[in-house]
């Protein structure tokens, strides 16, 4: 009977702390969404954060109810505009045209680092880049 105690208890704390980090990533998410909701004057955020410190629990479930979907459409703009500043980044340090590709590839050969048919091969693939 000793060991079926055990196994409740172990279940139990299971529970418990399963309870608790999902209460502390809630927590967080509102208030770094007071942060980003940029609508909300700093009275109003204060008066958040007011009742976070002192009501947590029931200011949490009251904040995910009363401003969920606008919680939801915030962080769904915010993952757009960064993908869209790693893309401009990415297509900022990618582009090279076929001719610097071609010049570069040029240079090399002049020099003696590749032969011929290395600059041949570069030459190909730098002319059957897209062009943008």
């Amino acid at each position: 009977m000793n060991i079926l105690s055990d196994v409740g208890s172990l279940l139990w704390y299971t529970l418990l702390i399963f309870a608790f980090v999902s209460y502390l990533i809630a927590l967080f998410s509102v208030i770094s969404d007071l942060f980003r909701d940029q609508a909300l004057n700093g009275w109003i955020k204060a008066l958040w954060l007011l009742f976070l410190f002192f009501i947590p629990f029931l200011t949490v479930l009251v904040y995910l109810v009363a401003r969920g979907k606008g919680m939801a459409e915030r962080q769904v703009a915010q993952a757009r505009r960064a993908q869209g500043e790693a893309e401009s980044y990415i297509r900022s340090v990618a582009e090279v045209s076929p001719a610097q590709s071609i010049a570069d590839a040029k240079k090399l050969l002049d020099n003696g680092v590749i032969t011929t048919e290395e600059f041949e091969m570069l030459k190909a693939k730098a002319l059957a880049l897209p062009v943008r």
